[in-house]
């Protein structure tokens, strides 16, 4: 199955987490490709992911790249460009109908403007996929998480599970209780709580995905 990588905020990990995800399964067998729908600023994430799903093409990986390090609405005013959303389904689509598995990653968190009325969470509700929310361990993450949640639910669409993004080598009290409570107040597996420089998922990780 096919799953939407977001994340609380910018920054909080989607790509790295897209990127382990796309390994694991791609090292256990299964056709599993990643799906950047639109970049802005520069398009190494893109890159990677493309690296990721076995020298995908990076044109098939990411149909919309916007030069502006902006929303991509904001960057499309400033580029006098129209993103449509059709054309994001699209390439979407032409990806499920040749791969067994697409990873979509979205553009910085859940409510980010793409075009005039249309927003990160309207291409996630369009595609209908399960979610998988990234955020970052520290002060403030379970009020990002359950915000993010709520509107992910609001949407009618599913959260299959959290990972929780150590960027920091040393634990706070808030990064140690974040991950005891994730689960308690969400309803919803912690994935997985990866270390800062951590560069693999265990299996299980892998099998508590959306399959």
């Amino acid at each position: 199955m096919s799953f939407f990588v977001t994340g609380t905020d910018t920054g909080a990990g989607k790509t790295h987490v897209t990127r382990l995800i796309l390994e694991g399964l791609r090292g256990a067998g299964i056709d599993a490709v990643g799906y950047k729908p639109v970049a802005c600023g520069d398009r190494d994430d893109a890159r990677i992911l493309a690296g990721a799903s076995g020298g995908l093409a990076i044109e098939d990986v990411n149909p919309v790249y916007l030069q502006s390090a902006v929303a991509p609405y904001v960057a499309g005013l400033l580029e006098n460009r129209v993103i449509d959303p059709a054309e994001l389904v699209a390439g979407f689509q032409r990806l499920a109908a040749a791969h067994q598995t697409v990873v979509v990653e979205g553009a910085g968190g859940w409510e980010v403007p793409v075009a005039a009325g249309y927003r990160i969470s309207d291409l996630a509700a369009d595609l209908a996929l399960p979610v998988v929310l990234v955020a970052v361990n520290r002060l403030g993450a379970l009020n990002h998480i359950l915000l993010t949640l709520g509107a992910i639910r609001a949407r009618g669409l599913t959260c299959a599970g959290i990972f929780l993004n150590q960027l920091d080598d040393e634990l706070d009290t808030a990064m140690i209780t974040n991950k005891g409570l994730i689960e308690e107040l969400t309803g919803l597996p912690l994935l997985d709580h990866l270390i800062h420089g951590q560069d693999f998922l265990d299996p299980e990780v892998l099998a508590r995905l959306p399959a």
